[in-house]
Formats: structure tokens, C-alpha cells, sequence
């Protein structure tokens, strides 16, 4: 009769049973992770790009992305709160100095101008009138002046008279004290009369003098609104093209807000604009290499601007050939400014197997073979990269795209 087994050695054959498979599994993946380590893939030479190490200079550049915008560009804004009333120009236009391109409503400020003359007739008015009051009250001062000459004279004469009739006993002695002071009072008489003519001079050269400065304020004030008068009529500032017009007769402007571009299109320099980061390590009069396609133009870091905004700087570079025939209005390029120059480096060139600075792995060319090695990455100008690390120079590198082969320690180049 069959015995039963023991519970506990069906469990511990069960784990036996599943550690062996586990085992069994683990040598399996082991042994195919090591058969693909162990076999080198292969490819075709043709699909490769290989560059060898050579000795060079390298310029350390900060890449920015530049558009292309005329040296000489002006906007033309309303000078006043108006509307459109005709359009004589349109966008894509050679204009010429002078020529007129709109006709704003000037309205308000031909009325305006009539107001300020008639304040500046208004103060003509008062001027003159000042002065017929200022001789009205001369020729009357003048006259009681004249008449007080006489009445002093009279007194005088009377004065003179009782002092010999009191030396003879003639006259008493207050008669001679009111002799006395009638000269007194006469003389202090003459003596306002006098000065009074001289404050009315001087009150009324300061009501004149008054009345002259508001007529100099008011004179400015025609000349701001005549000055705007003629800024209604929208005129190029000079010879170029007309880039920008607004073009909708009878819409509503405000102050300021721009009318017409007028664009020199036959000069121009580079608006770059790169990150914040890099916002120290560039300087005015860096050099700056210009790149489209295969347009490369020379020039220079001429202003950055201060203000940063969402994270980026914007400088203007000057070119060195800012007439050249394939530049265009409005044009995207590259724009490489050269922070420093190096000469004598190891230098290679770039491609899509190196990324950035620092250590990165990458395949070095021995006959039909390619090894993975590291090598230390510098500087670069965006087309040949400093090797400062992990190679010399002859060495070939594979500077195409190895991202397939990235689990490999070495491939095998077909030839």
C-alpha cells in the first residue's frame, strides 16, 4: 500500500524545480548578452562618415540666431489722435526724400493753431494798450510836476519876502514858520510826483515784459502745432523702399502709433538674438561669423541691448560687407560670435556622433575595425570640435550617427 507523501517535500521539491528553471534562464540571457557583446555587428564603409584628428585652430563661438534688418530703416508715426485720410503710396514702393505717402486729418489742429493766434493778437492788444496808459500818465505827471514847480517857485518867493520883512519887524514870527512850510510841503509834493512817474515807468515795463513772455509761449505753442500741422502730411523720411504703410483710409490712429516703414534696402547688419546664458561671455567688437546656407559673411558685435526678455539678449552685429547681393530683408541665418581662438588644438570634424562638451564615447578607425574610446570634447566653432582628451592626432573617428551601435565596444567596417 502506496504511502502518502509529506507536504513539506512536495514544497521544497517545488522550489528546488523553480530555482533551476530561474538558473537555467539567467545563463541563457547571460550567455546571449555576452554572445552580442562578443560578436562585433558590421557595416559598410559607405554608410559611414569618418573624419580624421588634426592640429588647427579652433574659435570657442556662441551660436545665436540672427535675421537680417537694413541699417538704415525709419518708422514713421502719427504725430496726433487722427484718422486716415488719404492714401497716396503702397507697401513695395520706391519713394524718394519728401515724397508723400498719407494724409492725416488735421482738423483739430488748424483749430487749434486759430485759437493761439488769437491769444497772440489778444496779447498785441494789451501790449499796445499798456503803452497808450503808461503816456496818458506820464503827461499827467508831467503836468502837475510843472504846476508844483510853479506853486513851489510862488512859495519860495513868499518865503524870501517875510524873512526881509521880519529882519525889519514886518511880519510875526508865525507867519515866517507857515512861509516855511509852505515851501516844505510843496517840495515833498514835487518829490512824490517825481517818483510816481518812475513807478509807473517801471509797472508797466513789467506788465509789458509779462505780456511779451506769454506772447514768446504762445509763439512756441503755434510753432509745436504748426510743426505737427506738416507731420500730417506723412512723407518719406528718405530715399528707400516703402516696407510698411497703413493703408485704411478713414481708420482711427492714436498718437504715436505707426503709420509707414521706410527702409534703405541696400545696407544691412544682423539682429541676433541668444540665450541669457551666455550674456557674459559676449562683448562689443567680438568677431561674428555669418552663416546661410552657403553665405558666410564676416563681422562684428556692434551694441547689446540691456534689456533681457523671456530669457533671451538681443545684440546687433555689423557686417563687414553689409551691401553684399544675397542678403535680403527680413532674411533667418546663423550668427557664430567668437569668444576666443585657439591655436594648435586637436580639432575634428563635427558631426551627429559628437554632442556638446565634455566626455562623450565615440568609434576610433584601426584598419577594418572601430573601438569605442572616450574622448574629452572643448570648444567648438560649429563645424570642427576640440578634442582636448583621449586621442591624437591622425586618429580616425566615426563622426556619423553610431546611436545603433551604442551597446558595443567595437564594430567591423566592411569595406
Amino acid at each position: 500500500m502506496d504511502q502518502a507523501i509529506n507536504p513539506s517535500i512536495i514544497k521544497r521539491r517545488r522550489r528546488t524545480t523553480f530555482g533551476a528553471i530561474g538558473a537555467g534562464l539567467a545563463l541563457v540571457c547571460a550567455a546571449v548578452w555576452g554572445v552580442n557583446r562578443a560578436v562585433s555587428p558590421s557595416v559598410s564603409a559607405n554608410q559611414l562618415n569618418i573624419a580624421e584628428i588634426r592640429q588647427g585652430s579652433i574659435a570657442d563661438t556662441i551660436g545665436a540666431a540672427g535675421i537680417v534688418v537694413p541699417v538704415h530703416e525709419e518708422q514713421v508715426p502719427s504725430p496726433i489722435q487722427t484718422r486716415i485720410a488719404k492714401v497716396l503710396a503702397r507697401p513695395g514702393q520706391q519713394v524718394t526724400a519728401g515724397t508723400l505717402l498719407l494724409e492725416l486729418d488735421s482738423q483739430s489742429v488748424k483749430l487749434e493753431l486759430e485759437r493761439l493766434k488769437e491769444q497772440l493778437a489778444q496779447q498785441d492788444n494789451r501790449i499796445q494798450t499798456l503803452r497808450l496808459e503808461q503816456e496818458q500818465k506820464r503827461k499827467q505827471l508831467a503836468s502837475s510836476i510843472e504846476l508844483l514847480q510853479l506853486d513851489l517857485q510862488s512859495t519860495r518867493a513868499k518865503l524870501q519876502r517875510s524873512q526881509n520883512l521880519r529882519q525889519h519887524g514886518g511880519v510875526s514870527a508865525e507867519d515866517l514858520l507857515t512861509a516855511e512850510l509852505n515851501v516844505k510841503r510843496n517840495e515833498i509834493q514835487l518829490r512824490q510826483q517825481q517818483e510816481q512817474v518812475e513807478d509807473v515807468r517801471r509797472a508797466t515795463a513789467s506788465n509789458i515784459e509779462g505780456a511779451q513772455l506769454q506772447q514768446s509761449i504762445l509763439r512756441k505753442q503755434m510753432s509745436q502745432q504748426e510743426d505737427l500741422l506738416a507731420r500730417t502730411q506723412v512723407r518719406a523720411p528718405f530715399d528707400g523702399m516703402l516696407t510698411w504703410l497703413l493703408q485704411d483710409e478713414g481708420a482711427a490712429v492714436a498718437a504715436g502709433q505707426l503709420v509707414a516703414r521706410v527702409s534703405d534696402l541696400h545696407n544691412y547688419r544682423v539682429e541676433a538674438t541668444l540665450s541669457d546664458f551666455h550674456s557674459r561671455r559676449v562683448e562689443p567688437g567680438q568677431p561674428v561669423l555669418v552663416e546661410q546656407g552657403a553665405l558666410q559673411l564676416q563681422g562684428k558685435v556692434q551694441t547689446i541691448l540691456p534689456e533681457i526678455q523671456d530669457g533671451t539678449v538681443k545684440l546687433l552685429v555689423t557686417l563687414d560687407q553689409p551691401n553684399h547681393p544675397q542678403l535680403r530683408n527680413k532674411q533667418r541665418v546663423d550668427a557664430n560670435i567668437v569668444a576666443a581662438r585657439q591655436d594648435g588644438a586637436l580639432v575634428v570634424t563635427r558631426g551627429p556622433a559628437i554632442n556638446g562638451r565634455g566626455m562623450q564615447s565615440v568609434f576610433v578607425v584601426d584598419g577594418s575595425t572601430a573601438r569605442k574610446v572616450t574622448l574629452t570634447i572643448g570648444a567648438s566653432d560649429g563645424k570642427q570640435v576640440e578634442i582636448l582628451a583621449g586621442a591624437r592626432a591622425g586618429d580616425r573617428i566615426i563622426i556619423s550617427d553610431t546611436t545603433n551601435f551604442k551597446d558595443h565596444d567595437s564594430i567591423r567596417i566592411a569595406q
